[in-house]
């Protein structure tokens, strides 16, 4: 991949391409949206599948999302080699409630040969931003739900048993 390239994904194909990015958060119906070494973005609606008992987002979605994007991000920034997460620190700030709409971005912090630190943002989102391109410098800090830290080992080889593992991401971090 060369530097500084994103591809946007096309929103009525995000739910293909999640799935074959991440399962796990296909399963809630977010949509992966740009994959590059700089940065992993997407988007969902709260539903009763991520939602607590209170009709609250679990903060474990949170949690997942958070990895899951600045994982992506990782292993991308790395040159595709293996990444393994070491530490994981997750604030939440506001709840999202059920039907509200919830824009991710991971960046990272630093990139190194051998220590990734990749800091996720979770905002919420009004309705007439959801299928808009973001830029969240227009967004207002109070519109900030949670923030993360995620902080990979990287520059590992990758098995042999795993070598298809970034055949995906490749493909959509491409243009």
């Amino acid at each position: 991949m060369q530097e500084g390239k994103t591809v946007q994904l096309d929103p009525a194909l995000q739910e293909g391409k999640t799935v074959q990015l991440d399962p796990a958060l296909h399963v809630f119906g977010f949509g992966v949206e740009s994959v590059s070494g700089e940065c992993v973005s997407g988007r969902f609606t709260v539903t009763e599948r991520c939602c607590q008992p209170f009709k609250v987002l679990h903060g474990g979605v949170s949690a997942l999302i958070s990895e899951s994007l600045a994982s992506v991000g990782a292993h991308t920034a790395s040159g595709f080699q293996r990444i393994a997460g070491l530490q994981l620190n997750i604030n939440h700030l506001r709840a999202a409630t059920l039907g509200e709409h919830v824009y991710a971005e991971a960046r990272p912090i630093i990139v190194g040969k051998r220590i990734q630190v990749w800091e996720v943002k979770l905002w919420k989102i009004c309705a007439s931003l959801f299928s808009s391109k973001i830029d969240t410098c227009t967004l207002p800090d109070k519109s900030i739900m949670a923030v993360s830290r995620v902080t990979f080992l990287s520059g590992m080889p990758v098995p042999e048993s795993s070598r298809g593992a970034a055949d995906a991401i490749k493909r959509f971090s491409k243009l």
